[in-house]
């Protein structure tokens, strides 16, 4: 009789550096899911800490895979090469899913062959796993098609499925834009027509800690500026997208100095308000107006508490009217 040859259904991929301390919660999250065949795939960016030490336990139920720290790009490229699995499932080692996870993205992907990427909500946790916010994207973005992946950039790699195919074809992650690699990707993937649906549930634990990759403030900002930069600068963009640049860059501008004055870079803050305004020249006090509304929204939707005067009150916002006032008049 002839053997079969039951491959998983689905690879998850952990990439991780000096994790252990969340690591096995992460993996057992995996190996708790039901209805779905798996294999997982750790993939050890040289950690130094006692990672290897606590993994080894586990045996053959993971597959665990070492390599000199590269970053997360070169770690979760080196997955999907080592995959087995025609679906791809991320989750960051600090990250874990709620139960059926799995299951429920890959029946979408089973029944719908034009789909490529199949994304979900997520629940902000802290170090402790204590609840900070149940985010649901498809409230404000009920359709992910590539302007509005643009516009708002929802990328959670952790609250994604992937075809493995669609990664394959446009490279995988490129290591030249930590920590928004993963931005990159996902534009990389929609502007190549991979269509996304939304599994409108909420899938993953997203831990927030001070080593997390949101609390990198100056390098998540420069990153997004240049994967900003080298998306706009490819020659053959629909008209209708080269027609956002404006709109793209200033809205990016404005997300990425709130999130610096979240982060505690209050001179940089204005430095990117004043990139941002560039692209807005045309208005004067209803600027700043939008700006204090927009860090209001956006620190809603992060559930954190804006402090309105914290900012207007400062030295560098002072200066920033200033500053504003000036160029309001030279352009008169």
């Amino acid at each position: 009789m002839q053997s079969i040859d039951i491959k998983p259904k689905v690879s998850v991929i952990i990439p991780s550096y000096n994790c252990d301390r969340f690591i096995v919660q992460a993996i057992e999250s995996v190996l708790s899911q039901e209805d779905c065949s798996h294999e997982i795939l750790v993939i050890d960016d040289g950690s130094t800490d006692t990672t290897e030490e606590i993994l080894a336990p586990y045996g053959d139920r993971i597959r665990y895979i070492k390599q000199k720290n590269q970053g997360v790009a070169a770690a979760r490229n080196n997955g999907i090469a080592a995959a087995k699995a025609d679906f791809i499932a991320f989750l960051d080692a600090d990250d874990y899913f709620f139960p059926g996870k799995l299951a429920r993205q890959a029946e979408i992907l089973l029944q719908r062959p034009d789909v490529g990427m199949v994304h979900s909500g997520w629940q902000r946790v802290d170090a402790e796993g204590n609840k900070l916010l149940d985010v649901r994207p498809w409230e404000y973005i009920p359709e992910l098609d590539l302007e509005n992946w643009l516009r708002w950039k929802p990328v959670l790699p952790s609250a994604m499925m992937f075809r493995r195919e669609w990664l394959q074809y446009v490279g995988g992650f490129d290591p030249r834009f930590p920590p928004a690699e993963d931005t990159n990707l996902v534009l990389k993937l929609a502007l190549k027509g991979c269509k996304t649906v939304w599994l409108r549930q909420i899938t993953v634990y997203y831990r927030q800690h001070d080593a997390s990759a949101m609390h990198k403030g100056l390098p998540q900002a420069r990153s997004l500026v240049a994967v900003t930069d080298n998306f706009f600068a490819q020659p053959n963009l629909p008209d209708r997208i080269r027609l956002m640049e404006q709109s793209v860059r200033y809205g990016t501008l404005i997300w990425i100095a709130w999130y610096l004055h979240f982060t505690g870079h209050q001179t940089e803050t204005i430095s990117y308000l004043k990139q941002a305004w560039q692209y807005r020249s045309d208005s004067g006090t209803e600027t700043l107006v939008n700006w204090i509304e927009s860090f209001a929204e956006f620190s809603r939707n992060w559930g954190v508490k804006f402090n309105v005067s914290s900012l207007t009150t400062s030295d560098e916002w002072q200066q920033l009217v200033q500053w504003l006032v000036k160029k309001r008049a030279v352009n008169k």
